[in-house]
């Protein structure tokens, strides 16, 4: 099967997509189902008021969102869509996001071990067309995970490969840690970082993709 390009939407109008993350698991999900985007990530600092997950998540992809549409405008750019996103990983009522060290890393493995936990990620999706302020939408979702149980042991070797340190609950489902994993239930890609499948229909949903079209 031939791979996927960026190209398969077309915008129905010159306005660009903006992902508003460095993260490149979101980079890759784009790609993944042919989305044409440039990146630009939020540069505030997060901060959230809210204690609930969906909430969290959804506030901070807003500032995000909300940041990268206002550099754009600075810039002079009068139509774009920006696509900001975040997530965490809810387990017995604490949210964890991404560990400060490994000592931390091994801390959130130990909870998440042996039982089910929920990964949020919301997204805020923005757009402006010319001579018109900034809409926004934001909207979250949440997948049901399930692990095997884990040794200090595994949790050590996990951590000391390094791939748990820049990801919420430190861990990648699509990674290393694919291997202790039992079951979802929900949006895999959610789990992963962004759920790509609810993002393209919320951008049809609004014209600002066309699957009838070819760049």
């Amino acid at each position: 099967m031939a791979a996927v390009t960026e190209n398969v939407w077309n915008r129905r109008n010159t306005m660009k997509i903006y992902l508003a993350s460095a993260s490149p698991r979101r980079k890759e999900l784009l790609r993944q189902i042919g989305i044409s985007f440039k990146t630009m990530p939020s540069t505030i600092e997060e901060k959230t008021t809210k204690t609930k997950p969906d909430e969290v998540v959804e506030e901070l992809s807003y500032q995000k969102a909300v940041d990268v549409c206002k550099r754009l405008t600075q810039e002079g750019k009068d139509e774009f869509v920006v696509i900001g996103a975040d997530t965490v990983v809810s387990c017995w009522g604490d949210i964890l996001g991404k560990p400060g060290d490994k000592a931390e890393a091994s801390a959130m493995l130990g909870k998440l071990q042996g039982g089910s936990h929920q990964v949020y990620t919301g997204v805020t999706l923005a757009w402006k067309y010319r001579d018109t302020d900034a809409m926004f939408t934001t909207f979250s979702e949440c997948t049901d995970v399930t692990m095997y149980s884990m040794t200090e042991e595994e949790i050590k070797k996990y951590v000391d490969s390094g791939e748990p340190m820049d990801k919420a609950g430190a861990y990648a489902i699509q990674g290393l840690c694919a291997a202790y994993i039992q079951g979802i239930c929900g949006d895999y890609n959610n789990v992963v970082g962004l759920p790509v499948g609810r993002v393209c229909q919320e951008l049809k949903k609004r014209n600002l993709l066309d699957a009838d079209k070819k760049n």
